[in-house]
């Protein structure tokens, strides 16, 4: 059962206000303004680009009906502390994908993970946690935001690393689902966030090229004061 599905099946309703993430693609907030349910956007937590459970509480009120949390690149959203807003105000909380199976090559993918964490300069790498399945492996690169993280995707792909842009807006600038809203952790993501292949089939000797490549656009960089 898709989104739309089961908040009708909940029976959140037209006019009513679902909390939805505002990092990420827009298919969820599509799915409440499909059912005439008003999307309230949330904050993003820095580390794993889920919600921010405190963000959340912010902004639910007594119209707020449901929460509707995503996991992002294989992290898993804090679903416990988003339950727990949700039942001390009484709200329905839905996080997708249900937590199932590992996908195949979880394994693998996190060891080149490791590998990366360990040898990479220059940007941020993920923050490690528990059940991460790096479906995405994205990094953060500092300096003053987006034209930084842009150049340095162009000076990666000319050397041959097929890096890409996970998210190119907030949900609230997609047209037809614009809102006047700021988020700054949300934009920051945006601004910041660049996903580099993570390929299970890699050799050693292929990681170790996207490394150094990575490694000498890195150190020129310096984060903005």
């Amino acid at each position: 059962m898709g989104t739309l599905g089961a908040l009708k099946s909940a029976g959140v309703r037209a006019g009513e206000e679902v909390v939805v993430p505002a990092y990420g693609n827009a298919e969820v907030t599509e799915a409440v303004v499909g059912l005439g349910a008003i999307p309230v956007f949330a904050d993003v937590d820095a580390d794993s680009y889920c919600l921010d459970p405190a963000a959340v509480s912010d902004v639910v009120n007594s119209r707020t009906a449901a929460v509707v949390a995503i996991h992002r690149f294989g992290r898993r959203a804090d679903a416990g502390w988003i339950r727990e807003v949700g039942k001390r105000h009484g709200l329905l909380v839905m996080v997708q994908p249900e937590p199932g199976a590992e996908p195949e090559g979880a394994e693998r993918r996190r060891e080149v993970a490791t590998y990366l964490d360990g040898k990479l300069r220059g940007v941020r790498t993920p923050e490690p946690a528990a059940g991460h399945t790096y479906e995405q492996y994205v990094v953060r690169v500092p300096g003053n935001g987006r034209p930084d993280r842009d150049a340095f995707a162009r000076a990666l792909r000319a050397k041959g690393v097929a890096c890409k842009v996970p998210v190119q807006a907030p949900v609230y600038r997609m047209p037809e689902l614009r809102r006047d809203v700021f988020l700054p952790e949300t934009e920051r993501a945006v601004d910041e966030t660049l996903a580099l292949p993570l390929d299970v089939g890699a050799s050693r000797r292929q990681l170790h090229k996207m490394v150094s490549a990575c490694n000498a656009l890195g150190g020129l960089l310096q984060p903005a004061f």
